[in-house]
Parts: C-alpha cells; sequence; structure tokens
C-alpha cells in the first residue's frame, strides 16, 4: 500500500520536539513506523533538505549537488520496498510517500523549467480560463459550474508591467517544472511496482496536497518566501528581475504571485488559508487498486482527508484500535470511502465537515455550505483585523452550485443561522476554541511566536550539534553574546562555529581564512547581508572568541552593533541594519561546529565543518 501526499504549501511551523537526541515519541518511528526517511519541518529546501534517517541526522556532506530531495525520495522508497521484500517477502508492506513537492521554496532542474518556457505568458486570467475548460472537457467538474470571478485583491494580468509579467511568467514556469518532475520521479517508484508484479493488488492513494494553492506570495511574488512574510524584505521589479537566471535553483528561495494560485484553484473561489472558500480546501485525489476496484472513473462523493485512515483499515480488513499500548484512542471522526469504490453513485456518508484556519470559516452539510468572508489576503499578515464574531457570512447550495458562486444568504437566512450553530458545535467538539485571528507579529508581544525554551543561557560541549530552532537561543529583538573556546586550526582555515538559518535568512559565526567574522544575512540580496569581519588572522591554536551584539531597539528585524573580540581584545566592529525574525528555511537547525542544509554564507561550501576543535561554545542573551 502507497499513500502518496504532496504538499500544496500547508500551513507551515517549526517542528515540535524535532531536536535530533531526545524525546523520538512524536517521530515517525514513535508513531508507528518501522523505518523512516525523510525531513521534519515544513519550507524543505530541495536543493539542501536537512534529512533525517530514523532519529539521526544524514550526513548530506557528499550529496551530489544537483541531487533535488523529490528524486532523492523516490530513490529510498524503492530502496526500502526492495529491502522490505528481500527480508519478508510475504508482508504487506505500506509506504507513507510525503515531499515537499509544491511548497515553498520552488525548486526544479534547469532542463524541466527549460520545457515550460513561454507556456504561462497568457497570464493567469487566461491560465484559469483554460483550466476551467479542460476541466470540463474531462468531465471532472458538471457542465453546470460556473467559473468564480477574480477577488478584487487579485491584480489583473494585464494590469502588470512587462517586466512584471516575465518575473511572474518565470516563476509559474519554475512551479511547473516542479510538479511535473515531482510526478515523474513518483511515477518512477509506480513503474517499479509494475516491475515487481505488486502493482495491481496494491492500493495506492495519491493525495494532491493538503489545501489549495498558496496564495502566500502576495501580488508580486517573491525570491525569498519567508523574507518577504516575516523577516521584512521588499523586493522591487528591478531586484526581483535581477534574480530571474536564479530562479528554481539553490539561490532562489521563491513563491509564485497570488494570481498563479488562485489560477490553479479554478473554478473555486480563493486559495490556501482561506479556509472558509472551495479553492482553499478541495483538492483532488486520485485512487488505484486494479484488484480492488472493478469500475473506473469519478466519484463525486463528498470527503475529507480524515477518511483516508479509516479507509485503509477497512481494505485491509483491520479493525479500528481502541486502545494502543495500554493507550485509550481518541475518536476517530473519518468514514470509509471504499463504499464509492464500486458504486460511483452511491449516496454520501459524510454529511458534515467544520473548516477553520486563522478565523476563516465553514461548514458543509448535506450539501449545503456556509462560510465566513475573508477579511483580507493571506500574504496580508500584519493588517488590522476584525473580531471573528464580527465576519460577515456567506451561503451557497452546493448541490446547484458547485463552484460557489451564487451567495444566497439573504434568501435563507433561517438555513445560514442553522448552520452558523451546527459550525460552533463542531468546533467546540474539536477543541478549536477559541478562536484566534491574529497573524504575523500580531501573535506575541515582541512579534515572535518564539517556541524556544525559556532561557538565558545556552551551553555546548563541543561541535557537531545541530539543534532545531525550536531548541535555539531565543536572540530576536534582544542583545547576545557568543563566546567560544576553541583551538584555532593550522589548516583548513575556514568554517562555521555557529550556523542558524541560511543565506535566505540567518546568522553565521565563523572562521574565514583565519579571520573571525560574522554575518547578519536579512536576506539573500547582498545588502541584506551585513558583514562583520577581522582585518587579520588569528594564529593557530587555543583562544577565545566572543560575538557581541547590542541591539539599537526591542524590535523584532532591528538592527544594532556586532563587535568581535579574541582573547578578551576587539578586532572587529560593525553596524547590522537589519535582522531576521525567523531562519529561513523553518527546516533550518541552530547548528555548532557545522552548517547543514543551505549554509548561511558563501565564505565556505556546503555542510562545511569547523577545521580545529571547539571546548565549549555559550550563548548568553541580555
Amino acid at each position: 500500500m502507497v499513500t502518496a501526499r504532496r504538499s500544496s504549501a500547508s500551513t507551515t511551523t517549526y517542528p515540535p520536539r524535532s531536536c535530533p537526541r531526545p524525546a523520538f515519541d512524536r517521530w515517525p518511528n514513535g508513531l508507528g513506523f518501522e523505518y523512516f526517511f525523510g525531513f521534519l519541518g515544513g519550507d524543505v529546501n530541495q536543493w539542501h533538505p536537512k534529512l533525517f534517517r530514523n532519529n539521526s541526522p544524514v550526513d548530506t556532506s557528499h550529496r551530489p549537488p544537483q541531487l533535488l530531495l523529490d528524486r532523492e525520495l523516490a530513490d529510498e522508497a524503492i530502496r526500502w520496498i526492495h529491502n522490505q521484500k528481500a527480508s519478508a517477502p510475504d508482508k504487506p508492506f505500506f509506504v507513507y510517500y510525503a515531499n515537499g513537492t509544491a511548497h515553498a521554496p520552488h525548486s526544479a532542474p534547469q532542463a524541466w523549467i527549460d520545457r515550460f518556457r513561454g507556456q504561462f505568458d497568457q497570464g493567469w486570467d487566461r491560465l484559469r480560463e483554460e483550466s476551467f475548460a479542460r476541466q470540463k472537457a474531462a468531465g471532472i467538474i458538471p457542465a453546470s459550474a460556473v467559473l468564480t470571478p477574480r477577488p478584487a485583491l487579485i491584480p489583473a494580468w494585464n494590469s502588470l508591467s512587462a517586466a512584471q509579467q516575465r518575473i511572474a511568467a518565470r516563476m509559474m514556469e519554475v512551479f511547473a517544472a516542479m510538479v511535473a518532475y515531482q510526478d515523474d520521479q513518483f511515477g518512477r517508484v509506480v513503474a517499479e511496482l509494475k516491475r515487481m508484479g505488486l502493482f495491481e493488488n496494491t492500493l495506492i492513494l495519491f493525495i494532491e496536497g493538503d489545501n489549495g494553492a498558496s496564495g502566500e506570495g502576495g501580488p508580486s511574488g517573491s525570491t525569498n518566501e519567508l523574507g518577504s512574510m516575516v523577516n521584512g524584505l521588499r523586493e522591487t521589479t528591478g531586484m526581483m528581475t535581477s534574480m530571474l537566471p536564479a530562479m528554481g535553483g539553490p539561490g532562489s528561495y521563491e513563491l509564485y504571485p497570488v494570481g498563479w494560485a488562485w489560477a490553479t484553484d479554478a473554478p473555486f473561489p480563493w486559495t490556501k488559508q482561506i479556509a472558509s472558500h472551495l479553492g482553499g480546501t478541495r483538492n483532488g485525489l486520485v485512487v488505484s487498486w486494479p484488484e480492488g476496484i472493478r469500475t473506473r472513473g469519478l466519484r463525486p462523493q463528498y470527503h475529507h482527508v480524515i477518511d483516508i485512515m479509516p479507509t485503509i483499515l477497512d481494505v485491509i480488513g483491520v479493525p479500528e484500535p481502541g486502545v494502543v499500548n495500554g493507550v485509550a484512542q481518541q475518536r476517530v471522526d473519518g468514514i470509509s470511502m471504499r463504499y464509492t469504490f464500486d458504486d460511483a453513485a452511491a449516496p454520501d456518508r459524510r454529511t458534515t465537515q467544520y473548516y477553520e484556519i486563522l478565523g476563516n470559516r465553514g461548514i458543509y452539510h448535506d450539501g449545503w455550505l456556509a462560510n465566513t468572508t475573508p477579511p483580507a489576503g493571506p500574504w496580508m499578515m500584519d493588517v488590522p483585523l476584525p473580531r471573528v464574531e464580527d465576519y460577515a457570512w456567506e451561503l451557497y447550495d452546493l448541490r446547484k452550485d458547485f463552484s460557489q458562486d451564487h451567495n444566497v444568504a439573504a434568501r435563507y437566512p433561517e438555513k445560514l443561522k442553522a448552520l452558523q450553530a451546527l459550525w460552533l458545535e463542531e468546533a467546540g467538539r474539536n477543541q478549536v476554541l477559541p478562536l484566534d485571528n491574529r497573524i504575523g507579529t500580531a501573535r506575541s508581544k515582541d512579534g515572535y511566536r518564539s517556541l524556544s525554551i525559556p532561557r538565558t543561557q545556552f551551553v555546548y560541549w563541543g561541535g557537531d550539534i545541530s539543534v532545531p530552532a525550536a531548541q535555539a537561543p531565543a536572540w530576536v529583538a534582544r542583545s547576545f553574546s557568543v563566546t567560544a573556546d576553541v583551538t584555532v586550526p593550522a589548516q583548513n582555515r575556514s568554517g562555521p562555529l555557529v550556523a542558524y538559518g541560511s543565506r535566505f535568512g540567518g546568522w553565521g559565526f565563523y572562521l574565514r581564512d583565519g579571520r573571525f567574522a560574522a554575518i547578519s544575512s536579512a536576506s539573500h540580496y547582498p545588502q541584506d547581508q551585513y558583514l562583520v569581519e577581522a582585518d587579520a588572522a588569528t594564529p593557530p591554536g587555543p583562544a577565545q572568541v566572543r560575538f557581541d551584539f547590542d541591539v539599537d531597539e526591542r524590535r523584532p528585524g532591528a538592527g544594532g552593533t556586532l563587535r568581535i573580540s579574541v582573547n578578551g581584545r576587539q578586532i572587529a566592529e560593525g553596524h547590522v541594519g537589519r535582522t531576521i525574525i525567523i531562519p529561513a528555511g523553518l527546516g533550518e537547525t541552530f547548528d555548532i561546529g557545522i552548517d547543514t542544509g543551505a549554509p548561511v554564507t558563501e565564505a565556505y561550501p556546503a555542510n562545511a565543518r569547523f577545521g580545529g576543535e571547539i571546548h565549549k561554545l555559550q550563548v548568553d542573551l541580555r
């Protein structure tokens, strides 16, 4: 059995308890998987992924520079199936194949990007119309479906300048290449199942993401998603034009404009994060099981991703467990979809489903959908929002209005009132109350939703240490010191002491050609990279190096003065104009003596290590 899930830019957070040392109970192996290979944080970098095998970090120091994560995941899945069949040929297998494709950052091999050159020059308004027509021709949507209009917050393609259109078209070329390349890699897994004679009796569920296409790129898109969303980056058309040759490669961390997300969510309104509208929630599902499904074709029944697990249990004949390892299990709300396999016209068995993200709410019940009107676009991180109880509501009869186009709230006020009460009941039952619609910096008093443990001193006894951002020093909007007792190497005189994040957003404290240096990389653009470096090299041997950063003001993203001292003598000083609020990407770790994932600086190669010894490194927050 293979369950494949393509991310379509789901909400990204730091992985809870994702330290590669203690507390593995929430890791895949602790949750029942016999074997795990993959990433633990969202926004995985396809070129420089932070990977784990079971409970240990993967050494990527010898990873080929042109290897993308999608290919690596397919290789690993095939290898695991081969080994499983070699050791236990009669044992059924289950593969949960989840990649980062379609989530930012958008990346693809250059040859695949070239395949799509010029294919999106018509723009998103026309692309949406083309997609709508193809879906009707294929019978995927009913003939009565209408194409919903573009929201006023999304610009018309014709309103863009020629340079803006060129940038936007290239970003969509990269996205299309990324999705096509991923499909090709997953196709390799399916082809191998066929070669091994396993395909006919393997249940494959291909889930097209967990939400609609991502609108967080805003009207213009970005070549540094987290930089634009959180870290204060404001890209001009000229800046983005300079990035055209790098788009899709390791030097870009891009997310396309919201217009493409809206176009690819046709015919529905809105995008990801707008849980009130079908463009944010209605996704494709493909089920393949040649020996178990006799009639091919479309299935129109209403179902939700929570129905996947009950479907699998139903197919393999395993009852839902009430107790696991002595622990009583929570209720399972999902409903098996197996009844649809041989009866395309079977009545829906899922009659109710609630939705909510950041205050945008929806409730489906017996063919009706009641939902709130979104007060802002998903890229508008710091705009004032109304109270959740003041949101306007809409009502749609999806039995007659497939696309959620005709609001009938004024015509059926009692139906709307009943569905609003049902939403509140379901929200309480699912423990999501009270609602919180604050986004961006509004979620904490100092502007950063820090998950770091509340300490002011962190001590690391040696190098080769990697901890997640959730357990890293929370030095956003405050002064701090990094003090390291080291042996300066006589050779290999370039390498990291501390690396946090990447060149798209991060901090680095390191040695370059024997000179101690520090960099604050507020974004990947040169003007946002603030370097402070000693004029002279430090001789080989024991030394204590100290980096002091004194923030100008207690404000997220604020700059400050950075000083470097060796053995108590100051050797460098400089001003940092801007700092990060969160590191990019979200899977990047706080590294001591190494720089895993995407490097913070080009002063040393990817996956570099400090050439000397780190005896003790201490971080103090002030």
